[in-house]
């Protein structure tokens, strides 16, 4: 069991290594898209609440 656990975070760290982070600039560029975006949805879901509820209140 120990071998197991051990053999684990080998391979772990052997995955790691291959990884490729991505440059300050290339996280920067993808945190203002992230936000941009998750502000139009946002702005579209509270737009279309809105709208329904004016319509269910004339209905009702």
């Amino acid at each position: 069991m120990k071998e197991k656990i051990l053999n684990f975070f080998r391979d772990v760290r052997k995955e790691m290594e291959k990884v490729t982070w991505p440059t300050r600039e290339e996280l920067m560029e993808s945190t203002k898209i992230v936000i941009i975006v998750s502000l139009i949805i946002s702005v579209f879901t509270y737009v279309v609440d809105f709208v329904v509820s004016k319509a269910m209140q004339s209905i009702l």
